[in-house]
């Protein structure tokens, strides 16, 4: 067995790859086996507290088994399994979903806060990218089978090249990613974000920000 210096510098590496790897997780470490959620609980924690009993059926989902529909303006639909949907996965820092796309669908730029994700493509070609926090697009064209990174927090797209429908299975190293649509959160906010405010941001004038807040608006 190998000892003296080396080993000594092997021990020192590893131990820093791991601590790394702690501190770059999305969700705290769990303390126990399982901590099946309890979606019922008034008590707020960073997490939903552990139920006091459980089965097989919290560990369990079929949601992501059959495409969703995807005849809505944007042409994509994301199936969350996440532990709103799967309690089983409190504390275990995972989840998937999976997301369908019309023929030239868009997922529209979006971050997830809390989780990198990585997709895999099952079906279809795909162009995806992210930007950094200095404004450099990455991008590239992807199809069956292949897989591409987002990382955490930054902004991120999907868009469905073919005449096609297309469909992905999504990896995140958190329980609930959380998702927040660009658009969405700057032009169909409660309250609203106020007129002149987007208007200086994106170089238009009021009238067209009361246009595409419209488009936007939660349908009643």
């Amino acid at each position: 067995m190998e000892t003296g210096p080396r080993m000594g510098a092997t021990v020192v590496t590893f131990l820093s790859f791991a601590i790394f790897l702690g501190v770059a997780s999305a969700d705290p470490d769990m303390l126990q086996d399982v901590c099946v959620a309890d979606l019922a609980s008034g008590v707020k924690v960073n997490g939903f507290p552990c139920k006091a009993t459980f089965n097989e059926t919290d560990f369990f989902s079929a949601a992501l088994a059959k495409p969703g529909l995807t005849n809505n303006t944007l042409g994509s639909l994301v199936t969350a399994a996440n532990v709103v949907k799967v309690p089983g996965l409190n504390t275990l820092g995972v989840s998937l979903s999976r997301i369908d796309y019309a023929p030239l669908g868009l997922n529209p730029p979006h971050t997830h806060p809390r989780a990198t994700e990585i997709v895999f493509v099952l079906y279809g070609e795909l162009h995806v990218g992210f930007i950094t926090t200095g404004n450099v697009l990455v991008a590239k064209t992807i199809k069956a089978g292949e897989i591409f990174v987002f990382p955490r927090g930054l902004v991120h797209f999907q868009k469905n090249v073919l005449h096609a429908p297309a469909a992905v299975i999504a990896a995140f190293n958190s329980q609930l990613p959380g998702t927040q649509v660009i658009a969405t959160a700057l032009f169909a906010a409660t309250p609203t974000v106020p007129d002149d405010v987007l208007a200086k941001a994106f170089q238009i004038d009021a009238q067209e920000v009361e246009v595409i807040k419209a488009k936007l608006a939660p349908k009643s």
